[in-house]
């Protein structure tokens, strides 16, 4: 396969950057995918004089490993990293070369650390804007630990081994041949899930904050960009930085950006964090939320940070059915992504549960590579925009059903069926397919703070037009609180009007 111009003008700009020799240990078959990925590795080494092509036999085949001149670095790509893993390459040759990667010295000691022998392997497809992050966090480690190996596999090549082990979603790692952890991972996750991040010791021993943000999603982000510009020690403490962002592919109402990736916009933002002196703690879940002399932070690890004031921006979550077979066949063939998982289920009949706009877009999207969608909602018509709706039943591979109150997903080792209530009739009906797809909505991230601060029915936090909760000096913003329309932008905005009012609170009490 032949690189577009487009591309190689990006390669040959990343090539000039290479600060020692490469060699690429190539095992290549017959077949399609072992001449485009052929192609692709003796492209790049007419593009520098620092690579060099190597054929020999790997464990899979196509596949190549990047590696030091007599030394194997432990990275390997089983089919050809274009598409979103297109940087993972680009960052694994330039790495392994000898540049200096871009983390926190701290991550880097953590890495170095850890003692044993770890074999990791992660199953991908080219499509998904979740696996970048896993594939190259596991391969800086691979770089970093001579005890760590990475493999990034292409599902799509690979589909014999994909189907022998189960896996129905994107990215899945193994390691050491065992099940280790599915979707989106930052290095963070996958050292704090090897026993490896920040004890809760180290957290607890924290001077307090003037204000302590909780959630690192777009609102977060904003308050705490906001707060630290008016000087004062800012923290922020998040599950996952990015939030929800992480998982929307295509962003195009975001004022001034035409179009934009949701990983590439969280990315941006991380950096721009990066630029303060904010003291940003990843992989922590808030449990506990207490009002003494100062605000009090319970962590999930038993860690408590303190603060004068506190911003909760902890946003909201895929809202689950609630039916018997969904928490069972997660992963299974019970998917809420519909770009990264799309492609698993090539060929295969699946369902879109929800007929708002999510859910139709997910359906839209999964028609190009399905055999048929059968979209499933719980009232009487559609309720997404008109223009989605147009073009849902322009597609010939797509049923709407209505008046459909999902009852069981069904399936022995993954899913075989779906059971649903047609509503006006009463009547039970079974659906046979692949996978199902949940798209009915959003619910907010709010259950750890029981009664502290006013909430709506539904676990929204109140808010006023400052931001403020109804316990003094805790404020809220984003998806968590009762703000009428989630949107990235609002959420900012919001996170911004919340510094400006715990700042204010600030100088007043």
């Amino acid at each position: 396969m032949k690189l577009d111009q487009e591309i190689k003008a990006q390669l040959s700009q990343y090539l000039q950057l290479l600060e020692g020799d490469l060699v690429l240990k190539v095992s290549a078959g017959e077949g399609t995918s072992s001449e485009e990925m052929l192609a692709l590795v003796n492209e790049l080494a007419t593009m520098s004089p620092r690579i060099s092509v190597e054929r020999t036999t790997l464990d899979r085949t196509p596949s190549f490993s990047v590696n030091r001149v007599g030394e194997d670095t432990g990275i390997t790509f089983a089919g050809t990293p274009l598409g979103h893993e297109f940087t993972s390459l680009v960052l694994a040759l330039l790495q392994v070369s000898g540049r200096a990667p871009k983390v926190e010295q701290s991550v880097i000691d953590q890495i170095k650390g850890i003692q044993g022998e770890y074999r990791f392997e992660s199953y991908i497809s080219l499509s998904c804007h979740n696996c970048p992050d896993v594939v190259q966090a596991l391969n800086l480690m691979s770089v970093l630990n001579p005890g760590i190996t990475h493999t990034m596999i292409d599902g799509a090549v690979f589909k014999d081994e994909v189907e022998s082990k189960d896996i129905m979603s994107v990215p899945t790692v193994f390691l050491n041949g065992e099940m280790f952890g599915g979707g989106r991972m930052t290095i963070e996750d996958i050292l704090a899930k090897m026993g490896s991040g920040p004890d809760s010791e180290e957290l607890a021993g924290k001077e307090p904050f003037d204000v302590l943000v909780v959630g690192g999603g777009p609102a977060g982000a904003s308050a705490a960009i906001y707060a630290a510009r008016k000087g004062i020690r800012t923290g922020i403490v998040a599950e996952r930085f990015g939030g929800q962002v992480n998982d929307t592919l295509g962003i195009e109402n975001f004022i001034s950006v035409k179009y934009i990736e949701g990983p590439q916009l969280v990315a941006s933002v991380e950096q721009q964090v990066k630029d303060y002196n904010i003291d940003v703690m990843k992989t922590q879940r808030a449990k506990r939320l207490e009002k003494k002399e100062l605000i009090e932070l319970e962590l999930e690890n038993g860690a408590v940070l303190k603060s004068k004031t506190m911003i909760i921006s902890t946003g909201a979550r895929w809202r689950n059915l609630g039916v018997p077979g969904e928490a069972e066949f997660k992963n299974k063939g019970v998917a809420y992504c519909p770009h990264c998982d799309g492609p698993l289920f090539t060929g295969k009949d699946v369902a879109v549960i929800g007929g708002g706009n999510s859910g139709v877009e997910a359906a839209i999207d999964l028609a190009g590579l399905v055999n048929h969608v059968t979209v499933l909602e719980f009232a009487a018509e559609l309720k997404a925009d008109a223009v989605l709706q147009e073009r849902l039943h322009s597609l010939q591979n797509v049923t709407v059903i209505t008046n459909a109150q999902t009852k069981e997903i069904t399936g022995e080792d993954k899913v075989n069926g779906i059971s649903y209530i047609d509503r006006e009739t009463e009547e039970t009906k079974h659906i046979e397919l692949h996978g199902v797809f949940v798209q009915i909505g959003l619910v907010p991230n709010t259950d750890w703070l029981d009664d502290t601060v006013e909430r709506t029915r539904i676990g929204e936090i109140v808010v006023d037009s400052r931001g403020a909760t109804s316990m003094p000096g805790v404020f809220a913003a984003g998806d968590c609180t009762n703000s009428p329309y989630k949107q990235i932008i609002i959420s900012m905005g919001s996170g911004a009007t919340a510094a400006l009012g715990a700042f204010d609170y600030l100088i007043r009490n």
